[in-house]
C-alpha cells in the first residue's frame, strides 16, 4: 500500500504566535530609548556649569566676602508665615538698617530662584511679602546691597520654621 501525501500549504509567519512573542524584546528596547532621549533632550541638566574656572574665582571672592560679615559680627533670623517673610538683621549686636538682598536658591530648578530687596526699619526688623515658598531644601543668600558681605545657610522650610543666619567669629 502506498500512501501518497498531499502537500499542504504553511499558514504565512504572521498568524503564528512565535513571531510576534519574541518582536516583544526588541520593540520595547525601541520604546524605552525614544522615552529616554526624549527625556534627555527636553530636560537638560541645570546643575552643569560652563565655565569652572571662573566659578572657582567666584568662590575666593564669596569667601572674602565671608570673613567681611564675621568682622561685621553679622547675625539674621528669618521666619515664613502668611505670605511674609520676617526677620531681623544685627551687627555685633546692634541693628543694622542698610538695604541687602535675599537670594532663596532652589535646589534643582534655577527657574524657582527667588531674590527679595529689604529694606530693615531703624531697629533692624522687616517683613517682606513673599505669596509662596516652596516646600524644599533651599539654599539662603543673604547680601549687602554693595556685594561687600556675605551670609549663607541652607534652609529645610517648613521643617524648620526659623532660620538663624550668623556669621563665624574671626
Amino acid at each position: 500500500m502506498n500512501i501518497t501525501r498531499i502537500p499542504t500549504q504553511a499558514a504565512p509567519w504572521y498568524t503564528h504566535r512565535w513571531p510576534w512573542f519574541l518582536m516583544i524584546g526588541p520593540a520595547a528596547v525601541l520604546v524605552g530609548g525614544a522615552v529616554a532621549t526624549w527625556l534627555a533632550l527636553g530636560h537638560p541638566d541645570a546643575m552643569v556649569v560652563d565655565d569652572y574656572y571662573k566659578q572657582g574665582k567666584a568662590i575666593n571672592q564669596d569667601l572674602r566676602r565671608d570673613r567681611v560679615a564675621s568682622a561685621m559680627g553679622l547675625a539674621l533670623q528669618l521666619r515664613y508665615e502668611g505670605g511674609r517673610l520676617h526677620g531681623r538683621i544685627d551687627s555685633s549686636g546692634r541693628p543694622l538698617a542698610a538695604p541687602f538682598t535675599i537670594r532663596f536658591a532652589h535646589p534643582t530648578l534655577p527657574q524657582r530662584d527667588l531674590s527679595l530687596l529689604v529694606r530693615p526699619d531703624a531697629g533692624g526688623a522687616f517683613s517682606v511679602s513673599l505669596p509662596v515658598l516652596e516646600q524644599t531644601h533651599w539654599q539662603v543668600v543673604v547680601e549687602g546691597n554693595r556685594r561687600d558681605w556675605r551670609l549663607a545657610r541652607s534652609w529645610d522650610w517648613p521643617r524648620q520654621h526659623e532660620l538663624a543666619l550668623v556669621a563665624d567669629r574671626p
